[in-house]
């Protein structure tokens, strides 16, 4: 049985749906969630502003909205009495999908569920697939959920 899911999530309608497609496996298996946020830096500046406005306005605005989107997630699983912790980390420039199999390895979680676009052709191989990714590169079972 599982009992420790890594879930990370972006804000977005299928991380919303991996929350609560977690929530139902933890309720059955008894097991604690972490969700993780992974803030791509690299995505919030074009290079051109100055350093104190990144350092001053951009990256905080980020970490706040970062912390808040977390609080949320953990407050749906806390209303189910789920156990729940939360991670956020930052990158700048590098693969999501990277930091999300490095974290779950050192949680020791048991299984990822994250949701999915679902994106294929064109539009995977323009935009890329940290979920694909996460599914090829996974040490643990990854369950992908698609938003109804």
């Amino acid at each position: 049985m599982y009992t420790k899911i890594l879930v990370p999530i972006d804000g977005s309608p299928t991380s919303d749906c991996a929350v609560a497609e977690a929530a139902k496996l933890a309720a059955i298996c008894s097991a604690r969630v972490r969700l993780l946020h992974v803030i791509d830096m690299a995505i919030y500046t074009s290079g051109f502003e100055q350093a104190e406005v990144y350092i001053n306005q951009i990256r905080p605005l980020e970490l706040q909205a970062s912390k808040e989107l977390l609080a949320r997630g953990q407050a749906v699983l806390e209303a189910a009495n789920i156990p729940v912790d939360t991670e956020l980390r930052e990158s700048v420039g590098g693969r999501v999908a990277t930091i999300i199999v490095e974290r779950a390895a050192a949680w020791g979680a048991d299984v990822i569920v994250m949701g999915t676009h679902g994106r294929r052709g064109m539009g995977r191989l323009l935009m890329g697939s940290d979920a694909e990714l996460v599914v090829r590169t996974s040490p643990v079972p990854v369950l992908l959920v698609k938003s109804v």
